[in-house]
């Protein structure tokens, strides 16, 4: 028996006026996976992410989610269904510190937000939560640091902290390494492929890095024009002219 997918899709829609800038996309994301979506500027990946994660309402079709039809599910409830999204542009509180940046989601996590630190066992539990969390993601020893006051890369591992502190089932990784020199993707890189096969969680991601993409996705949807353009493994997509044309001549792998 087949699997049912974490994340399906079908014939999804979307247009602002009379413009339609999506139409009729259908896919399936199998838990476990890392999977990605690509295409040329203008595609509408974005407003795919929009979508999915709730913050647009399409115009057509549905969204199921483990299961359950969230396609007018307020974004709010979709996070606590364990659908999370990082953002291309960082998204975290930076005059707090890299702990507590990470220690308000353990909160909220557990229902009672703030509250829960009034008691002195439970804040010494978030806080070794926090502190394994930032192990996990190689900033174990930037705990105590203002989050603004970390490299850009530093940052972006920060926003991950705290998507996973939400205890996530999927995760939209939207362009993770947008902005970042070689050794820092390097290290995105490194850790995405290691929180997928340790965690268990299933990451969708969209990036502009074609060399990131490839190795890193098992499986690819490519858009274009705002319609699903064409699917398959990373040598399928390598090997497809209709994308390859999408991309305006260029090679795949650059």
């Amino acid at each position: 028996m087949t699997p049912r997918p974490i994340l399906e899709i079908n014939r999804l829609g979307h247009q602002f006026g009379d413009f339609v800038v999506m139409r009729d996309i259908s896919l399936a994301v199998q838990a476990g996976t890392m999977t990605a979506l690509i295409g040329p500027n203008g595609a509408g990946k974005t407003t795919f992410y929009n979508l999915v994660s709730g913050r647009y309402q399409p115009t057509q079709g549905s969204i199921f989610f483990d299961g359950l039809d969230i396609t007018r599910m307020p974004a709010h409830r979709r996070v606590a269904l364990g659908l999370l999204r990082s953002f291309q542009i960082t998204n975290i509180f930076p005059h707090l510190t890299v702990l507590e940046n990470v220690l308000v989601p353990l909160a909220l996590e557990h229902h009672k937000g703030f509250r829960f630190w009034k008691s002195m066992s439970r804040e010494r539990d978030l806080k070794r939560q926090a502190e394994e969390i930032l192990e996990r993601v190689g900033l174990a020893s930037e705990a105590h640091r203002r989050a603004h006051e970390l490299a850009y890369g530093d940052q972006r591992l920060v926003e991950i902290a705290i998507v996973l502190a939400r205890n996530p089932k999927l995760v939209l990784l939207d362009e993770p390494t947008a902005g970042m020199n070689p050794e820092e993707t390097e290290r995105m890189v490194h850790l995405i492929q290691e929180l997928a096969q340790q965690s268990g969680t299933t990451f969708f991601l969209t990036e502009h890095d074609m060399n990131v993409v490839f190795s890193v996705a098992s499986y690819l949807y490519v858009l274009h024009q705002g319609s699903l353009l064409a699917q398959g493994t990373p040598n399928e997509i390598r090997g497809n002219r209709q994308v390859k044309e999408a991309y305006l001549g260029g090679s795949l792998d650059s």
